[in-house]
């Protein structure tokens, strides 16, 4: 008999990890996890979370031990809501060194603001930005050296430093600190010269920048713990509970399996449970994607977070906390952002090679200048001209000025782009998937079918209709009294719960309900002239059935066209719903889509959406309830409807502010739109490092042209990425 061996035994352990830079932090806290004997971790640099498989001999301790050793932090998870903004930290800092970078440049690059000592002013607020304001970059570096790798960050220490220190060397020992200097622009090192040089505005500059763009990046990375806090404020916080026959309010927390509480009409349900007592129409959409009120009465299940409508519900506790399906929608949320691998910026990427290369190639510079007997000061010179005009400024620029402008129009045209990583998403985007309630459709019940029986006029059979069920609070009864100027009055009206409604309306006894309604009133049967999709209310005098009305969800007047601009984009569009199989039909045939997939639960839309990707498509999820967020955030593309739910929108990538869907094809086209434009960046960045830096290693540039060389390429970057302000809509200019 074959001997079976059990399956090692693990823990599952997540850590907060603090003091990533860039994507090569993550992947260096990852090796040295993976090093540990029982470890197989995982580290996401997006969402700042390393997610550990640990043999039941370690510890979080330990492992928080080995990140530490890393040179970085780490820490037991603590509430979203009580973690740091990294965002806010870093405004200020951002702020202040604009303030005191500006007279500092202005003063060095024009000679005619050269005021008496202007260069010991300049030292000064310098010495603040360079060494203060930026000492999280020199922080990194020295970080990074201990344990033998380079970043981006190196590039910045090096050329910042170097070119602060040597100013200060120049002022000191040189004549560049005389009262009285004017600092002119020269083309050409030369010995003489090289002491009356100092290059403040070039170290203040690239941290000021580079500052300002890890400022943006930030702000699109606190945004990631929002989907969770919007999924909690869905559901409700106290409920009623009947304890007895005595009722008192208990935070949801409390709450057990099998205690009863009681849900009035306007109020969420608190928690998953089933009905015990009394009827009542359900508002479930927020969560099941179901676009009508459901009838609940004894014995059926009701939803936390659904909201109930008309009579009084007393619910039994099926499922509390962790157990709850709010609770399991917000566990696939964070699972499917945990899953989505963090897009490196391709500074990142050739940082490992480019760093390494722009220090030996300053190194070469200065041996050779000196072997050249060319003197110390012109081969620090051309040295430090190597290091400022390789300094990742443009690079670090590249991305967040071109989200910044791409965004801000975005806004402008009702789409909000989060993050880079969304951009690169957004073009290889292939398929986008629809929810169908309040994404396609508005979302809301209105009359869209009237047909009066022989001898009836169709208004007078709306009016009847209107005027009987003025009384009611059902979400259909609203539909049917919008559709009238003026409902009439109504005597001796009566809620059948379940069936309809009814009551005397001009002496006349009128009922509006289904068609088991008409039956137990006694009725024959009607035969109506066509089919129709969406919930039908007969409407019946005592002596017969006088018509029907059809109440429905209707088709956003932008989707027909939203959705031929997608295809002509290159995408295959799908619809998923949780209603029934003719209404989500009905709805894709209008629209011309051809694949729908009906009646599918939350969890349902997480693996269509899986199925999808397994068969090699990149998919967009398009949608606006709770019941979409987690198949939002298991999407290579979420796209949330701003109309629709916090949670929605907080687990989406892109955001449709605006209720036209015309904004989902915007948003496609801009995102590919603004992610050429950090490509081109990008280019040009690495292209101008590639060019200039060997006319600074051969002495053809000073360091202060390499500072105002360094800026240009910024400000290249800047105008560029402006060039988005012109982006138009294809359907509002």
């Amino acid at each position: 008999m074959p001997t079976i061996t059990p399956a090692p035994v693990t823990n599952k352990i997540q850590l907060d990890i603090q003091g990533m830079t860039c994507a090569s932090c993550a992947a260096r806290i990852e090796k040295k996890l993976n090093k540990v004997d029982g470890v197989s971790a995982s580290v996401n640099y997006s969402t700042e979370k390393a997610t550990i498989e640990a043999s039941p001999g370690l510890t979080a301790d330990d492992l928080i031990a080995v990140v530490e050793k890393s040179g970085y932090g780490a820490t037991l998870p603590v509430p979203i809501e009580q973690k740091s903004d990294e965002a806010a930290a870093l405004k200020p800092r951002v702020v202040w060194s604009f303030i005191l970078s500006t007279p500092v440049v202005l003063v060095s690059m024009f000679p005619a603001l050269q005021f008496p000592g202007w260069q010991w002013v300049a030292l000064v607020l310098s010495a603040i930005v360079v060494l203060w304001l930026g000492r999280s970059f020199h922080k990194a570096t020295f970080t990074n050296l201990r344990h033998g790798a380079t970043t981006m960050d190196t590039l910045v220490t090096m050329g910042t430093l170097t070119a602060f220190a040597w100013s200060l060397y120049a002022m000191i020992f040189g004549h560049a600190g005389e009262i009285g200097l004017k600092h002119h622009f020269e083309f050409n090192l030369s010995q003489q010269d090289a002491m009356g040089f100092i290059y403040f505005e070039a170290a203040v500059v690239i941290i000021s920048f580079l500052l300002l763009g890890r400022y943006i990046e930030a702000r699109a990375k606190t945004e990631s713990g929002a989907a969770l806090r919007a999924l909690l404020e869905v559901g409700a916080k106290q409920a009623t509970l009947l304890d007895g026959e005595a009722e008192r309010r208990v935070d949801v927390k409390s709450l057990k399996v099998g205690d009863h509480i009681i849900v009035r009409p306007g109020e969420k349900v608190a928690v998953d449970g089933e009905v015990v007592e009394g009827r009542s129409a359900v508002d479930a959409s927020i969560i099941t994607g179901e676009s009508l009120p459901v009838e609940v009465e004894r014995g059926a299940a009701v939803v936390g977070g659904s909201v109930n409508t008309t009579g009084r519900l007393v619910v039994r506790t099926t499922a509390v906390g962790a157990d709850s399906q709010l609770a399991r929608i917000a566990t696939m949320v964070e699972e499917a952002q945990e899953g989505k691998a963090d897009v490196q910026r391709l500074a990142d990427k050739v940082s490992g090679i480019f760093v390494p290369v722009v220090l030996v190639i300053a190194a070469v510079t200065l041996v050779g200048h000196l072997i050249a007997q060319h003197g110390w000061t012109m081969a620090l010179s051309a040295a430090i001209s190597v290091l400022i005009i390789a300094c990742p400024c443009a690079l670090g620029l590249a991305t967040p000025s071109a989200l910044m402008v791409g965004t801000g129009r975005g806004a402008q045209l009702g789409t909000m782009i989060r993050g880079p990583q969304v951009l690169e998403r957004a073009r290889a985007v292939q398929t986008i998937v629809f929810d169908k309630t309040g994404t396609l459709t508005t979302g809301q019940m209105s009359v869209v079918d009237v047909e009066p029986v022989e001898g009836v006029e169709r208004d007078e059979l709306l009016a009847l209709a209107a005027a009987v069920e003025a009384a009611s609070e059902h979400p259909i009864a609203a539909a049917l009294v919008a559709a009238v100027d003026q409902p009439r009055p109504v005597e001796e009206f009566l809620n059948v719960p379940g069936r309809g409604v009814q009551g005397v309306v001009d002496g006349r006894k009128v009922y509006a309900g289904s068609p088991a309604f008409m039956a137990d009133l006694g009725h024959a049967p009607a035969v109506w002239s066509r089919d129709v999709i969406g919930s039908v209310v007969e409407v019946a005098d005592e002596h017969r059935i006088l018509g029907r009305v059809v109440v429905a969800d209707t088709i956003k007047d932008s989707a027909k066209t939203a959705v031929d601009q997608l295809k002509k984009l290159g995408l295959t569009p799908v619809l998923l719903s949780g209603d029934n199989e003719a209404t989500a039909r009905a709805v894709a045939s209008e629209l011309g889509i051809s694949d729908v997939r009906a009646g599918v639960t939350p969890e349902g839309k997480v693996a269509a959406i899986k199925e999808l990707q397994a068969a090699g498509q990149q998919v967009a999820m398009v949608g606006d309830g709770v019941n979409d967020a987690a198949a939002i955030a298991q999407a290579d593309l979420g796209i949330a409807m701003g109309t629709g739910t916090d949670a929605a929108i907080a687990a989406g990538d892109i955001t449709l502010m605006r209720h036209d869907l015309s904004a989902a094809v915007d948003a496609v086209r801009l995102s590919r739109a603004t992610l050429r434009t950090i490509k081109g960046n990008l280019l040009w960045a690495f292209g101008y490092n590639t060019a200039a830096i060997p006319l600074a290693a051969f002495g053809m540039l000073t360091p202060m042209i390499a500072g105002a060389a360094m800026a240009f390429s910024s400000v290249f970057v800047v105008l560029n990425s402006l060039r988005l302000k012109g982006f138009k809509s294809l359907n509002r200019g």
